[in-house]
């Protein structure tokens, strides 16, 4: 994902501040240990989450909730015509337990 310019610190409010029923809804999907970090050179932002089972938080989007948060973020990142931020999946090359 990635940010607008200049929105790094509006991101990071909005996110200490983020509505009880989203977190309830992305914690029933079966996530936990979810962090998003940002590489502040590029405004890129990097998530990781655990899932439990075979779904995630992006499998959550046709939730009412997270359409909303989605149409809230809008503004400062870039998103997809549906406001869903544009994001890349990407491939485990190394991992140690």
């Amino acid at each position: 994902m990635k940010l607008n310019p200049g929105c790094k610190e509006e991101y990071i409010r909005r996110h200490n501040e983020a509505w009880p029923e989203l977190m309830k809804k992305i914690k029933d999907s079966g996530v936990s240990d979810y962090s998003i970090f940002i590489d502040d050179e590029t405004d890129i932002l990097f998530a990781v989450q655990k899932v439990e089972g075979e779904s995630g938080s992006q499998d959550i989007g046709n939730e009412e909730i997270v359409q909303k948060w989605w149409k809230y973020m809008a503004d400062i990142m870039e998103v997809n015509p549906d406001c869903s931020p544009v994001s890349i999946p990407l491939k485990e090359v190394f991992y140690l337990e």
